[in-house]
């Protein structure tokens, strides 16, 4: 059992994300337990609670309680998923490492899983041990996925995300024909809502502004290729607009229509069909693309 820990944050330390640099900080206690005491108030930024997606600042006091920590050294990343990342990998340089995120991977480990992104690109090498998210993707999603290998670099992509300077654009691959006019779409949303045993966004009059644009590429009888521009970045953001439009996007589990009777070919390559084609930034001069995988041209061509 620890002691309580004081940390003042200076301006190495600042730009990160409350529970990622807990992750990090905390080694060997379980990320279900991190994120339980941030949630329960026991983790204090300058006497306060904060947020895990709360944004460390230079001159913060991070108060960290008595916790008990393993002996148990970090999970083992096995060697399939650090050659499978290194094959992703679209550009890299000093600054940043851009991957093509295979889906089935998640961004980093949680309760349920022991290995994401992040804790396989810290095993590529030792200047890969301080690489840190910039943003996230579902574990089901693919696509680009930019990674920080210093915290300059973090704190300066994130700022510009917050200022919204960074344009992320995805495709999807929805069920139904549209016939909704293209253009900015606007929702509320509010997460954290208990559906059962599990967590969800849900559409929410008080809840946070979420906007996207909307433009259709190609459509059929039963499926719709979207693609969507971020204005802003809520959770699930796209997964639950497009829910709420009447086409979930196919093979969402958790926003998706129950009952509804498949295709063999969604049946067949059992993914989600929401994948991150750029990540753009005048500022930063990044321009990074990722090509759309063949089974989202496959499915409407099969329906033509």
């Amino acid at each position: 059992m620890s002691e309580v820990k004081k940390i003042q944050i200076n301006e190495n330390l600042s730009g990160q994300r409350l529970d990622n640099f807990l992750i990090t900080e905390l080694k060997g206690v379980p990320k279900s337990k991190i994120y339980s005491i941030i949630r329960k108030g026991e983790i204090r930024v300058n006497s306060r609670r904060k947020r895990p997606s709360y944004k460390l600042n230079k001159g913060d006091e991070l108060r960290i309680p008595p916790i008990r920590t393993s002996n148990k050294e970090n999970h083992f990343v096995p060697s399939k998923i650090i050659s499978l990342l290194k094959e992703s990998i679209i550009d890299e340089n000093e600054d940043f490492i851009a991957i093509n995120k295979p889906s089935g991977i998640a961004s980093h480990g949680g309760s349920r899983i022991s290995i994401g992104v992040i804790e396989a690109i810290r095993n590529f090498g030792k200047e890969y041990r301080d690489a840190k998210l910039i943003h996230r993707l579902d574990k089901d999603t693919s696509g680009c996925q930019i990674i920080a290998k210093n915290n300059k670099f973090l704190r300066r992509c994130n700022s510009l995300i917050s200022k919204r300077k960074v344009k992320k654009t995805y495709q999807a691959v929805v069920e139904g024909k549209w016939t909704i006019r293209e253009g900015i779409y606007e929702i509320n949303l509010i997460k954290n809502f208990l559906r059962g045993d599990e967590r969800v966004v849900k559409v929410d009059e008080g809840g946070k502004i979420a906007q996207t644009i909307l433009k259709v590429i190609k459509k059929t009888d039963k499926f719709s290729h979207i693609q969507c521009e971020l204005i802003t970045g809520r959770t699930h953001q796209l997964r639950v607009q497009l829910s709420s439009l009447g086409h979930p996007i196919i093979g969402d589990s958790k926003y998706g229509k129950k009952n509804t009777k498949n295709s063999t070919i969604i049946k067949a390559h059992k993914r989600m069909y929401l994948h991150a084609d750029s990540f753009i930034s005048k500022e930063l001069d990044i321009k990074i693309f990722s090509d759309v995988p063949e089974e989202f041209k496959k499915i409407l061509k099969n329906d033509e």
